[in-house]
This record gives structure tokens, C-alpha cells and sequence, in this order.
């Protein structure tokens, strides 16, 4: 394409349209796909590298993108479940020790306890939050995630939580 500069620009739109579709309710990879996109725009814009090394940077990017809806249905999670699933993988150790299937089984369990305890005003109430931080710290002691990432692990899935409660909030209100 003579135009490499447009092809460029055509394809970071498209991706951060599509970062934003498909991550709009799993935090830690909204994270990781637009920090690597913007990691590429900078180099670009610095003119470190050239469009059509920043544009085989960007298909990359959509590749790994792909791979994991791939590695979701794989893991036989749904959207909501992956995210968990990610929030907890955060922590290299956790996948270490624990491994993918572990961390799948608490992810269910998390978004099991997550959905039976989301009031419609849970993020205001504290004593609703200190509930279910007790509840997810003890999912993650009982299945042994590492004690040196828990306390981050438990700050992102309440983080998570709040992402994806809202939709079960709402569809409990109109059941």
C-alpha cells in the first residue's frame, strides 16, 4: 500500500475499537493490549521504527488478541469467568504452583460467590465489600494461591468484580 501511514492509522483505530469491544469487562487484558498498542504508536511516533514495521506490530497485536478468546473457550470459561480467570493469572507465581485448571476452578467458584452476593448498591456499602473481600481471600487461601500475590489477587478481582457485578446486579432486579 502506497499509503503506509493511513494503513497505519486505519489499523490502531480498528484495534483500539476492538481492545475496547472485547475487553470492555476482563481489566487485565484492556490493560496488557493497550499498553502494548500504545507502546507501538510511541515507537512510531518517535519514528523508532517505520509504518510498515509498526503495522506487522499491530497485526501481532490482533493476533494475540484472537488467541485469547481462543485460550477462553479452550478453557471452557465464558467472558465474565475469563476475566477472573486473567485477574488471577496475574500473579506468575499462582500459574506456577497452581496451574491453568486450578485457577479455572476458582475462577468459577469466585464468579459463583461474586454473583450470589452483588447487591445493586455493593460498591457504596462497605460492609458489603468487606464481605466479599473475606469471602474471596478465603476461596484463594482454601485452593492455596500463593500468599505473596494474594493480596493483589483479592484488590483485582473486586476490581473485577465491580466491572462485570453491574450487568448481574441489573439482571437481578429485573428476575
Amino acid at each position: 500500500m502506497p499509503q503506509k501511514n493511513l494503513a497505519f492509522e486505519a489499523l490502531k483505530k480498528l484495534l483500539k475499537d476492538e481492545i475496547r469491544i472485547i475487553t470492555k469487562k476482563n481489566l487485565v487484558l484492556e490493560k496488557s493490549f493497550m499498553e502494548m498498542l500504545e507502546k507501538t504508536i510511541n515507537k512510531y511516533t518517535n519514528k523508532s521504527i517505520e509504518a510498515a514495521q509498526a503495522i506487522e506490530e499491530l497485526i501481532t497485536l490482533a493476533r494475540k488478541i484472537k488467541e485469547e478468546q481462543v485460550k477462553g473457550k479452550e478453557l471452557g470459561l465464558n467472558e465474565d469467568e475469563k476475566a477472573f480467570y486473567d485477574a488471577l493469572a496475574e500473579c506468575k507465581e499462582a500459574v506456577e504452583v497452581l496451574g491453568n485448571k486450578e485457577l479455572r476452578i476458582i475462577a468459577l467458584e469466585l464468579v459463583e460467590t461474586i454473583r450470589k452476593n452483588v447487591k445493586i448498591d455493593w460498591t457504596v456499602r462497605e460492609n458489603v465489600q468487606a464481605n466479599l473481600r473475606l469471602k474471596v481471600k478465603r476461596i484463594l487461601k482454601i485452593h492455596g494461591y500463593p500468599p505473596s500475590g494474594r493480596e493483589k489477587a483479592i484488590d483485582l478481582v473486586l476490581k473485577q468484580a465491580g466491572v462485570v457485578a453491574e450487568d448481574w446486579a441489573d439482571k437481578k432486579t429485573y428476575d
